[in-house]
């Protein structure tokens, strides 16, 4: 899921504004193209902002504008004692097909502008994932701005007991055998600035650690300056590679165009983009990052935005544009996971007209949203609808990997996610598998993708091997009730 390039005026007050999904696109500016503020002054009366009020507009949001209207169901608003139950209720039949996988739903204004705008969440600063057959929680990634890291967790690291105090611990093991990983969400708290836990942890390297740690506001940095803009030495030749961790935060788009000077500046063309965390964002800088890898087709087709029947005025062609720092890649591995998502797919598909076989997915399938929401808010109530308005088609107008990518990409490579080394490491089991295909070296197909091997190759190549060993298959923690920016950056606590 994502947020917008621009920003629309519809009745009762409201605003609308693009949320891009597995891909997104735009919709008709307002004035300035921003999305009005909350806070309203005087406070909003309860009748104005009743339950009753917000699925009376919610229902004129979805019943105007949702993308699949035959896929819309009948509720009683009486019913239900909560908004977002309300609009899983009406869009229960475009889950059942997997068109709308909870992709519609409310949120606060003035939190996601937030998050959009100071770039800011309250939290540990880690991502959790959790090993799906042996109970146990891993932190995948640590943003150097979070107390988390301070206190010495970072990737790798296994959570192994939490409390409010060293006397009250409970083992996550207990935890995620009795409740599941909701009991671990639970035991770590609500995501607010100077909520307190003790942790015990196992370092990568073996120590454990046992630290009380509090959340805290810290920056979401989406290019980490250990490992956001690499270049690698593949046997000689230079391979960028770029880890974006969200596209929600709007700075990303400086820090892309940084990077990709760096590229440019070395002489890079073969790239692999890493993905695997990346559940989406602004749809401004997914357009900035095409637009940096559009050296030579500015004029050409980058992605198509396309309503429902009744709104097809509003279907809109995005083309790419001039950036500095562009250049011309001449492969692309992609590295992907379940996580991976919205703006993610989005720069992914709209990259397969243009490279064809020269590009490739790897890792694991990908979430599999093609499709992107509007916001549609209601000041008085810091109310804001996303609903599921729009889906993105690349330039041979391809948009249909409801169940991911890997079965649409020309090539895919399976490859574990290997946290026990770092982002940026080349013996890391998907980045090995990445320079394998950059490289003519064979991989393992993607299961599921019909594919044959990407390279004819010896297929006992060491990073191949590597790349298929059985580590822990894991997924990202979520919170039933995610957080904004839960919402685009999987994992995050």
């Amino acid at each position: 899921m994502t947020i917008t390039r621009t920003a629309i005026s519809i009745a009762l007050a409201t605003a609308l504004a693009a949320c891009g999904g597995g891909g997104s696109s735009t919709a008709p500016p307002i004035a300035g193209g921003q999305v009005p503020t909350p806070s309203p002054t005087p406070a909003p009366t309860s009748s104005v902002c009743s339950l009753r009020a917000q699925q009376d507009f919610a229902d004129s949001v979805i019943n105007e504008w949702y993308l699949f209207p035959n896929l819309l169901a009948n509720a009683n608003p009486a019913a239900f004692n909560d908004l977002q139950n309300y609009l899983d209720a009406r869009v229960a039949p475009a889950r059942a097909q997997s068109r709308d996988r909870f992709f519609t739903f409310a949120t606060s204004i003035a939190e996601e502008n937030a998050l959009i705008n100071s770039g800011a969440s309250a939290g540990f600063g880690i991502r959790l994932f959790y090993d799906t057959a042996n109970n146990r929680v891993f932190v995948v990634e640590a943003f150097e701005t979070g107390n988390g890291f301070g206190a010495g967790l970072d990737r790798g690291s296994e959570l192994t007991a939490i409390g409010t105090t060293s006397s009250n611990l409970q083992s996550v093991s207990g935890l995620m055998a009795s409740g599941g990983p909701q009991a671990v969400v639970n035991a770590l708290g609500p995501s607010t600035a100077g909520t307190a836990r003790v942790l015990r942890f196992v370092q990568p390297g073996g120590a454990t650690i046992e630290r009380s740690i509090t959340k805290s506001d810290f920056a979401l940095d989406p290019l980490s300056d250990r490992y956001g803009a690499l270049v690698l030495d593949d046997g000689g030749k230079r391979v960028g590679y770029l880890n974006l961790r969200t596209f929600i935060i709007a700075n990303a788009s400086d820090q892309l165009r940084a990077a990709f000077g760096q590229f440019g500046a070395q002489g890079v063309t073969e790239l692999i983009i890493d993905l695997r965390y990346n559940g989406g964002g602004l749809v401004d800088v997914a357009d900035t990052m095409g637009d940096l890898l559009g050296s030579g087709r500015i004029g050409q087709v980058w992605s198509r935005t396309v309503l429902r029947a009744s709104k097809a005025d509003d279907n809109e062609t995005r083309l790419f544009r001039n950036e500095v720092n562009a250049i011309a890649p001449t492969r692309i591995a992609f590295i992907t996971s379940s996580a991976s998502a919205s703006a993610s797919e989005l720069v992914v598909n709209s990259m397969i007209p243009y490279l064809g076989n020269n590009l490739a997915l790897v890792g694991e399938n990908t979430f599999g949203k093609p499709v992107g929401q509007f916001g549609f808010d209601l000041e008085a109530c810091d109310l804001r609808v996303r609903a599921v308005t729009f889906q993105t088609v690349n330039a041979d107008d391809q948009g249909e990997y409801f169940t991911g990518l890997a079965s649409v990409v020309p090539n895919s490579c399976r490859a574990e996610d290997d946290f026990f080394r770092p982002l940026g490491d080349q013996r890391e089991a998907s980045i090995a598998a990445a320079l394998d295909f950059l490289g003519g070296r064979a991989c393992t197909p993607i299961a599921g993708t019909g594919k044959d091997d990407i390279a004819g190759v010896d297929s006992d190549s060491p990073q191949s091997a590597a790349a298929v060993r059985d580590l822990p298959r894991h997924e990202a923690l979520r919170p039933r009730r995610p957080s904004p920016a839960q919402i685009d950056i999987p994992g995050l606590f």
